[in-house]
């Protein structure tokens, strides 16, 4: 097993996942642990989730807007205030050289020593936290990760200096190997959740959904009756 850094070694937190939301429903509890803790932690959105919600009567030309104003408010509920948008396609994100570098940009400007984004590995027992988008982000900020961040010769146009993260964190991996018990921050979670108006058809089944998934993984974290876990995956260099 992978340990990961005590928090207190901890500064900064880098958050790269692909559309507006996704953060909020695999981490978001543990980020508002971090960031209660005092560690400071910044999101990066690749896309601007343009092919989601159930508006059909809304102009698709203001969700973009919408969507991030949407995260800019969840990410408040979880003490987070610097975001970066990438303005990427939803729905058609690939690991490009270009989007590596625009993450690597991102990193470098930060310099966090703990990045969490999604899994590049498809679950098969949750088809849907694998949306192709998840993939080609996550994969993407793992080749940012290792090697291009640190490498001082890898994309010369970036201006900022080289950076080593040092550890990535995962969620939704197929094998998570580190549990973070969020029943303290659990309602921060639910809140941030609840940001994304636009997003939710049915708000009183998601938050029963929600109770139940988290309430089963922290048994699967062998954690007590009535608590609440995120699962990862860690990696140190």
């Amino acid at each position: 097993m992978t340990e990961p850094r005590p928090d207190d070694e901890i500064e900064r937190i880098l958050v790269v996942v692909a559309h507006p939301d996704d953060i909020d429903f695999g981490g978001a509890g543990t980020v508002a642990l971090w960031t209660k803790a005092g560690i400071e932690v910044q999101y990066c959105i690749v896309t601007d989730g343009q092919a989601g919600g159930f508006e059909p009567d809304r102009d698709r030309a203001e969700i973009p807007a919408v969507r991030r104003a949407e995260q800019t408010a969840a990410a408040h509920q979880v003490g987070v205030h610097d975001l970066h948008f990438l303005g990427y396609q939803d729905g058609a994100v690939e690991p490009t050289a270009e989007l590596v570098r625009d993450i690597s940009r991102v990193i470098r400007k930060v310099r966090p020593q703990r990045l969490l984004t999604q899994s590049p590995e498809r679950s098969w027992h949750r088809l849907q936290v694998s949306h192709p988008d998840h993939l080609a982000a996550a994969e993407a900020t793992v080749r940012a990760f290792y090697p291009a961040a640190g490498n001082p010769y890898a994309y010369p146009e970036l201006t900022e200096e080289a950076w080593d993260v040092g550890e990535l964190w995962m969620m939704d991996h197929p094998t998570a190997n580190h549990y973070v018990d969020i029943t303290d921050t659990f309602d921060r979670k639910i809140a941030a959740l609840m940001s994304h108006t636009s997003q939710h058809r049915d708000p009183g089944g998601l938050r029963t959904g929600i109770r139940a998934n988290f309430a089963r993984v922290a048994g699967t974290a062998g954690f007590p009756a009535g608590h609440y876990a995120e699962a990862f995956t860690v990696v140190r260099l």
